[in-house]
């Protein structure tokens, strides 16, 4: 039995210890947040904190996970009113948004280590998440716009 908790909340997990983190989210807790991507791990679009640090939960395995702290686009703020998603509505970043969760959630922990990021922090943080919709200058505004709010 592998236990963890997910955005606060203590879940165990008893299936599968090579299941990918994603489908226990996804499946097991219904946080659909977090999307399917590519599944290596090259996208960015699965993108967690696990105990703060940005992972792909694509490939993080479950049996990793024993007595670690998950926080997914969902736990992120209690009502979706964080800094980067508030600034991501207001630049309306997304065009189809399947990869905006993996984005917020790296930006977040860019802005963790990095309040107040040059364009080359900007890009050396995001390097590796692809949106598809090419958004890529609007996703700097947002980053930007919300550095400005966190001070």
């Amino acid at each position: 039995m592998i236990s963890l908790t997910v955005n606060g909340t203590r879940h165990t997990f008893d299936g599968d210890p090579a299941m990918p983190l994603l489908w226990f989210l996804r499946d097991e807790l219904a946080l659909t947040g977090t999307k399917y991507g590519c599944g290596i791990a090259q996208c960015g679009a699965c993108t967690v904190f696990v105990d703060g640090r940005p992972a792909r939960a694509c490939l993080r395995a479950m049996q990793t996970l024993e007595g670690l702290s998950v926080t997914t686009i969902e736990g992120l703020h209690p009502s979706g009113e964080h800094p980067l998603q508030v600034a991501w509505r207001e630049i309306d970043v997304p065009q189809c948004g399947f990869c905006q969760s993996g984005q917020i959630m790296q930006a977040a922990a860019l802005l963790q280590t990095t309040p107040k990021p040059t364009d080359q922090d900007i890009d050396t943080a995001m390097n590796g998440h692809l949106c598809r919709c090419g958004t890529y200058s609007r996703i700097r505004a947002a980053i930007k716009v919300a550095a400005g709010r966190r001070s």
